[in-house]
């Protein structure tokens, strides 16, 4: 059994085996928190770095069940869970009992040339498949370790030494860690309340409730008043409910709170459910599609290969080779490639997102990056340059007055949340000021956090006389609404209606020269008032002070950056919660027509049809709620759009886990960072519009596989059928077909470094297994034209009409087939002219070459010896190349014809 050195001791003591239990929260909860302190062997000053890595080594690291790649050996294994490679198994199989058991037992020459070359293209096949995706796992991993979440610990370097506060991987927390959380923090481990300050938790991540909770330091002590212990309880129903703890995978939405660690990683509530939703993640948009387009190619090999194997069986009357012709036919038809070009296209994606700051958490999201038609964003440090500054410190005339700027530095300084950009601005502008000196007397009594409904913060503070004043900040009209008085050249008025609403335009005015502006209101709280805890229902009539007013000019790259989305098809909508006025001048100066803004109030008026027709037309959403701009979002969705979010707030959580594509910033808060898809290192929309392409350029890649691979198979089954209805003999043997087919999918690794046309990456881009089934029907039979013509010569021009002349016959459709099957790959890669407007890519055309060179030498090496085929007279390939050379003619003139028809190509 493991053991500690706890030095407050100096005892040995084991760590309580009580701990073992499902939810150790839950039973520290109901004890009082010295006893929780004792039970986990720490205090209120933290640990030391002896009981910390101690800890590390009998807890493990501060991390979940979650999905991750499995070791080497494992993805070897399962580079051979492949329908193509069980299928040239079952051919391996049928061959050495065929080629070698059966003669061996009749005493006859045995053959393993066979069996061999079928082991030798599994090994082949599932070799490249595992290097693929072994490197495209190491990607990922290495671009998720780019981006970490942390935690802020108090530790001690040695036993008595002064601790201090350290910012930490969350990984790295320990039970019996004290650690500190604000708002914007996610909860890092399982932990019970020592001190707090109006500390709201959301749960939604483990209870889908929108609204967050208060929490406190006191619920344990309040129960336990006459019991050290109570009798656990565990319905998680009331662990989510207990007022004392949060749990891990929570967030903090306002407030403050000193806490220690009970439990971490799979002893948390979050880590036991985790075990049971690994693997299970619903599906997106992009693993639906590719299921949609496997299952259409699917049916069509149920359909085809039964069809095969009985014309082939009643013509040449032998049904054992007519099964394995079959199988091997089915083989053309799996598109066994599949999985490796999906993924080696997700991962060059990636790779190539991170050369420009942005880092992929979730490969799949690429796809959702260039499908993409609408991207709603916040509008501070998106379209304006994250820089704010105090521009003006204003009284209700409009002068600029130092009392202004006491009382914001005073509200400011003092508030131990998350300090946002205005707040920051307040600080440094009175940096060296003298009079802000003389604020330092006093001190803070108690703060009540800004949150998005109330959409201001108060500060309680105290004078060395003992004199207690609340001192507000907030949104203009939410100031309004607790405003009873206003403070004008000195004199306390009475503020009514009609000041209400002069005071409104004079913030309005302040707008349209673009500034923010927040109020800024006071109360002096009577004796009787006098305390240390406040709420809410204490912002009430306040006496008006003035205004703050805020400069954040738009950034240069703003205007080039929405031009450039909208040339590519992708419409940006701005969603915020700030004044509609400041946020349609910013619109307009960065070339975004604002239109009528449409406000939070009057979203709430809206049904979800109402709605989803109001934001398809609507620029501007402005003071919304994050469950506002989330239902924004559904409703675009429901509409058949996809949406991207770009937030990195803590307000932006519900709207990213939304989004089909959730895009963050690496500055932004934990729980942003946690909830997206996607990381900027940089927060500039021209990152943004790269990846827009960039997801559109992969995406293309990999349509351009699929529907290459099922025009090609379709046509090759067709020419087949055509085949084996007329020729008394197997057009091509098994083997032939497996290594054509096996050329074939090499010839198309390189699709991931090829490019796209800019006309296909212009639009936004969605799967469409109707357009692929299309596709394959109209485009495939094409190559079977030049397959029949090639029937054709072989039976007129060289007689190989029979049984006898049946190897040349296959080796001359062997190299014909496999020539035009590779020509596929350029001819159906774009829609233009082929080589001469629109060229592959230098991996492609390499690749693509060395397979036609190996294809026309195979008939003539010992390897076409052994596998059935012949050298092919010379005067045979001027035939090919005329036949090339109109399959050429005749698929371009195809691909014009579709594109008039279908309006598309891909």
């Amino acid at each position: 059994m493991k053991y500690i050195n706890n030095n407050n001791n100096h005892k040995k003591m084991r760590l309580n085996e009580k701990n073992k239990a499902p939810f150790i929260i839950e039973r520290e909860a109901k004890n009082n928190l010295e006893r929780t302190l004792s039970n986990l062997m720490t205090n209120r000053q933290g640990l030391d770095e002896d009981e910390v890595k101690d800890r590390q080594e009998l807890h493990g690291k501060n991390q979940v069940v979650h999905e991750k790649a499995p070791a080497a050996i494992i993805q070897l294994i399962q580079a051979f869970n492949n329908p193509f490679i069980f299928i040239l198994l079952i051919l391996a199989a049928i061959s050495f009992y065929t080629d070698y058991w059966m003669p061996m037992k009749q005493g006859e020459e045995t053959e393993l040339t066979g069996v061999t070359i079928i082991v030798v293209m599994v090994l082949l096949s599932a070799l490249l498949r595992f290097w693929q995706e072994f490197r495209t796992n190491k990607a990922a991993e290495s671009l998720k370790s780019m981006v970490r979440t942390t935690a802020t610990v108090l530790r001690r370097k040695q036993d008595f030494s002064q601790p201090e506060k350290h910012e930490i991987d969350i990984q790295q927390l320990v039970p019996g860690d004290i650690i500190f959380l604000s708002a914007g923090d996610m909860v890092p481990a399982d932990v019970k309340i020592i001190e707090s300050r109006d500390l709201y938790i959301s749960q939604a991540v483990l209870t889908g409730e929108s609204l967050p909770i208060e929490k406190y330091d006191t619920l344990g002590d309040v129960i336990l008043k006459s019991n050290d212990t109570v009798k656990p309880n565990t319905n998680t129903d009331d662990l989510l409910a207990m007022q004392n703890i949060c749990l891990m995978g929570t967030n903090v939405t306002s407030g403050t709170a000193t806490a220690v660690v009970v439990a971490t990683g799979a002893q948390t509530y979050f880590g036991s459910l985790a075990k049971s939703i690994v693997g299970s993640r619903t599906q997106t948009s992009f693993d639906r599609g590719v299921n949609s387009v496997s299952w259409l190619l699917i049916r069509f090999m149920l359909v085809m290969v039964p069809i095969v194997l009985l014309i082939n069986g009643f013509t040449k009357g032998d049904w054992g080779e007519a099964a394995l012709f079959a199988l091997a036919v089915a083989v053309g038809l799996t598109p066994e490639m599949l999985p490796m070009i999906v993924s080696a296209n997700l991962a060059k994606g990636a790779i190539a997102m991170s050369r420009r700051k942005v880092v992929v958490k979730r490969l799949n999201a690429i796809q959702n990056f260039g499908a993409m038609n609408i991207l709603c964003t916040d509008k501070t440090g998106t379209l304006t340059q994250d820089r704010i500054i105090l521009e003006q410190h204003l009284d209700v005339n409009g002068q600029n007055k130092s009392e202004i700027l006491n009382l914001a530095w005073l509200n400011s300084f003092h508030q131990d949340g998350m300090k946002n950009l205005m707040d920051r601005a307040i600080i440094h502008f009175a940096e060296g000021k003298p009079e802000i000196d003389a604020m330092r007397r006093y001190r803070k009594v108690d703060e009540i956090p800004f949150d998005f409904v109330r959409r201001r913060l108060s500060i309680v503070v105290q004078d060395e006389k003992q004199h207690q004043l609340l001192i507000c900040k907030g949104a203009v009209e939410e100031m309004l609404s607790v405003c009873s008085h206003i403070e004008k050249n000195g004199t306390i008025l009475p503020l009514d209606s009609a000041g209400r609403q002069a005071l409104l335009e004079q913030a309005n005015g302040y707008n349209l020269q673009g500034f923010r502006v927040l109020i800024l209101a006071v109360r002096e709280l009577s004796t009787a008032e006098h305390r240390t805890q406040f709420s809410a229902s204490d912002e009430h009539d306040l006496i008006l002070k003035g205004f703050l007013t805020f400069l954040d000019p738009p950034k240069e790259s703003a205007a080039k950056a929405i031009a450039a989305l909208r040339e590519n098809g992708v419409v940006v909508k701005v969603l915020t919660g700030d004044n509609p006025i400041i946020t349609s001048k910013i619109c307009r100066d960065v070339g975004l027509e604002p239109g009528i803004p449409l406000l939070g109030n009057e979203v709430e008026l809206l049904t979800d049809e109402a709605l989803a027709t109001e934001a398809e037309q609507r620029t501007i959403f402005a003071k919304l709620s994050p469950l506002q701009k989330s239902r924004i979002l559904r409703v675009l969705q429901s509409k058949g759009h996809t949406v991207g979010f770009l937030g990195d707030g803590i307000n932006d959580a519900p709207a990213l886990r939304d989004a089909d594509v959730g895009i963050s910033v690496d500055t932004g808060t934990d729980i942003a960072k946690e909830s997206s898809d996607i990381i900027l290192l940089e927060k500039d929309l021209m990152v943004l519009e790269a990846g827009v392409i960039k997801g559109r350029e992969t995406f293309g890649n990999i349509i351009k596989y699929l529907s290459m691979t099922a025009s090609s198979n379709f046509g090759n089954v067709f020419s087949v059928l055509v085949a084996s209805a007329f020729i008394p003999f197997l057009p091509m043997l098994a083997i032939h077909l497996l290594i054509q087919n096996l050329m074939y999918d090499i010839s198309q690794l390189s699709l991931p470094w090829d490019k796209m046309d800019k006309e296909f990456l212009r639009q936004p881009r969605k799967w469409d297994a109707k357009n692929i089934g299309r596709f394959m029907i109209w485009v495939g039979p094409t190559s079977s034209i030049f397959d029949i013509t090639t029937f054709a010569l072989m039976w007129f021009v060289f007689s190989a009409n029979s049984v006898d002349q049946q190897s040349l016959f296959q080796s001359g459709w062997f190299i014909e087939g496999l020539l035009s099957q590779t020509l596929v790959v350029h001819m159906l890669r774009t829609q233009k002219i082929p080589f001469i407007q629109s060229r592959a890519a230098l991996p492609v055309m390499l690749m693509t070459g060395l397979v036609m060179a190996i294809g026309i030498y195979i008939p003539f090496s010992p390897l076409g010896h052994v596998v059935g085929l012949q050298p092919l007279p010379w005067s045979y390939f001027p035939w090919l190349v005329g036949t090339l050379f109109s399959y050429c003619v005749v698929a371009q003139m195809m691909k014009r014809f579709y594109i008039r028809r279908f309006g598309r190509w891909f």
